[in-house]
Order: structure tokens, then C-alpha cells, then sequence
């Protein structure tokens, strides 16, 4: 299921046409449709990206275009946490449950792909524990090196966040796995077989290259030296449990805080899809001017202030709710 629905590729050709294409320190994908061009795309020439083929040029509705523009800048200026924070926070806070590609012992030259269950340690650094049944397991005893792909607690498409580690996984020292047992069962209180004779811990201990997608337009890489630096974010963990309440609960006041945000941006649904100390991402639906298509895209909803703890985030979101129901013009 794609990300962006209805006219996700007219949305990004809009936002070029307007000359806004979202800039930032990494521009992982750009539209660059042949019968448009603006003064962003002259620098992505060298970068990936999307070539839309079209045999008709576009046209926009001025006011239409004014809203763009205000939506562009306004998410330019959005505060987000930096991508090493992002992508700790992502790790720390998964479900424990992840892809790991290894290079196939049985089957040389093609790569084995296991869903596998993991939990961080301090240092950001994944955990296993491993049957010697597993072909996974005899995979890594003859080329430790492998790959762990990590989705988002809250993944559901392209929209959502995922980070890929690359690196070698060794086999833990016995010294180790009493506290390497602690770690993991943090994360799974219910591995029993843990305890079980055949079952080996292993860590990935290098972590060479780290590659993350944020959503559409938020990717790039993260140096291992940044990654084990930084801190989990203190209100992603539990951010999820605060989405949902919103979602399920008070829906009108998450479309009231978008209309404030972005004056004139109407639109029929707003599912927060995760929230930090920072602020909110939120995946909102409506249908442009002129238009009688509907249109999916996530946009970055920020906090007034930094928030530390569970109670702040609700302090602010009231706070928000408020200021955007004064604001908000009175009923015919």
C-alpha cells in the first residue's frame, strides 16, 4: 500500500512547481517531472530520484499555491530530532522483532532472510539468542557479517520509519550472558528458552554502516560513532500508547491543531503516527482545490517547548488544542 494516495506524485509536483521542494541536510528522493522545472531540482541532478514521465503540464490554483507554499515552509522550519536520535530511539523502542539478511551458507551467493528476535543493550548494540538449529545461526559462525532491518513500532508503509544496521555478529563471551539474559528479557519476558542448552547469545558488536528512512523525503545515513552517542529520545517509548488515545479519543482536536498550524489546510482526518519531545507526526487526508481526488501526506505537527515527561505532553497538547479552538472562526 503506498504511502501517499489519490495525487501523492501531483502533491511533490506541486510543491516544485511552487519552488519549494523540501530542502534539509539530506534529500534522499526529489520528483523531477520533464515538463517542469524549478531552481531546486538544478542541484539534485546526481541525487536518486523519482523521474515522473508526463505529456501535460500543470496548472494551480493561486490560492492553492499560497498553501503550499505556507505547508512547505512551515514543515522547513518544524522542529524534528536529528537522525542519530531518530534512529536510537527507533531501535530502543521497537517491538524487538527484526529482518536479518546473512550471507547463505547452504545456498552461496544468495542471502538468507530470517525475522529474528533482538533486544538493544546500552549502547544501542542488538542482541540475540540463537538455536544451533537455525540456518541463521550457521550462517553467522561461518561470515559473521549480516544485516538487521528495524521497523517502526507503529510501521505500516513507506510513511513510517525503519533503519537498516550492517555489521558482524559474534557469539558472546560467557562472562557475558548473565547480564546479556537481563538485557533481552527486558524486551521479552515471555523467552523462556533463553535457559535452554542449545539456544547461543550473540551481539552485533561492529557496526559498520546505518541507514535510515524517516518517511517520504527524511532519509540518510547515521556514522556508527553518532549512533552509539546517542540517547534513546524520553517520550518516544511511550509515545505510541499517547497516539492511539488521540486517534481513537479526541481526533477533532488533532485536525483542529493542524488547521491552526497551517491556516487553510483543511483536512477531513489527522492519525498521529507518532509523537517525541519535540512534537508529532501526523498522516492527515484531504482533497486539494480543484481536485475531487483525496490526497494522503504526513506532516510534522511541533511542540511549542521540549517536553521531558508523560504529563508535560499532555500539558502541551491541551495547550495546543486550546489555541487552536480559539482560533478557530465561529459556526454560521
Amino acid at each position: 500500500q503506498p504511502y501517499y494516495s489519490g495525487n501523492m506524485v501531483s502533491f511533490m509536483m506541486r510543491l516544485c512547481w511552487a519552488g519549494l521542494l523540501l530542502r534539509g541536510p539530506v534529500q534522499a528522493f526529489a520528483f523531477a517531472p520533464r515538463t517542469i522545472r524549478c531552481a531546486a531540482m538544478t542541484s539534485l541532478k546526481a541525487e536518486a530520484r523519482h523521474d515522473v514521465r508526463s505529456g501535460a503540464g500543470m496548472e494551480m490554483d493561486p490560492e492553492e499555491m499560497k498553501l503550499q507554499a505556507a505547508l512547505a515552509e512551515h514543515q522547513q522550519n518544524a522542529p524534528k530530532l536529528g537522525f542519530d536520535v531518530d534512529v536510537r530511539s527507533l531501535v530502543q523502542h521497537n517491538h524487538g522483532f527484526a529482518v536479518m539478511s546473512t550471507n547463505s551458507k547452504a545456498n552461496p551467493g544468495f542471502p538468507g532472510g530470517s525475522v529474528v528476535g533482538f533486544a538493544p543493550d546500552s549502547q544501542g548494540r542488538p542482541v540475540f539468542i540463537f538455536s544451533g538449529m537455525s540456518s541463521h545461526t550457521q550462517d553467522l559462525l561461518a561470515d559473521p557479517r549480516c544485516s538487521l532491518t528495524i521497523a517502526s513500532k507503529e510501521f505500516k508503509g513507506a510513511a513510517d520509519g525503519r533503519v537498516n544496521l550492517m555489521g558482524k555478529v559474534s557469539l558472546v563471551a560467557s562472562e557475558e550472558r548473565e547480564a546479556m539474559k537481563e538485557v533481552y528479557l527486558k524486551k521479552h519476558p515471555g523467552a523462556f528458552w533463553v535457559d535452554f542448552g542449545d539456544f547461543n547469545w550473540f551481539r552485533m558488536d561492529e557496526i559498520d554502516s546505518i541507514r535510515f528512512v524517516g518517511g517520504f523525503a527524511r532519509a540518510g545515513t547515521v556514522s556508527p560513532e553518532e549512533y552509539r552517542s546517542a540517547q534513546p529520545d524520553p517520550i518516544a517509548g511511550f509515545g505510541s500508547h499517547i497516539a492511539q488515545h488521540m486517534n481513537d479519543d479526541h481526533q477533532d482536536s488533532t485536525i483542529a491543531m493542524v488547521g491552526h498550524a497551517i491556516p487553510g489546510l483543511d483536512v477531513t482526518e489527522a492519525v498521529i503516527t507518532s509523537v517525541d519531545s519535540l512534537g508529532m507526526f501526523v498522516k492527515c487526508t484531504r482533497t486539494p482545490r480543484a481536485s475531487d481526488q483525496p490526497q494522503q501526506f504526513k506532516i510534522r505537527l511541533p511542540f511549542p517547548r521540549r517536553v521531558t515527561e508523560r504529563k508535560e505532553v499532555k500539558d502541551v497538547i491541551v495547550e495546543m488544542t486550546r489555541e487552536a479552538q480559539a482560533g478557530a472562526p465561529a459556526e454560521a
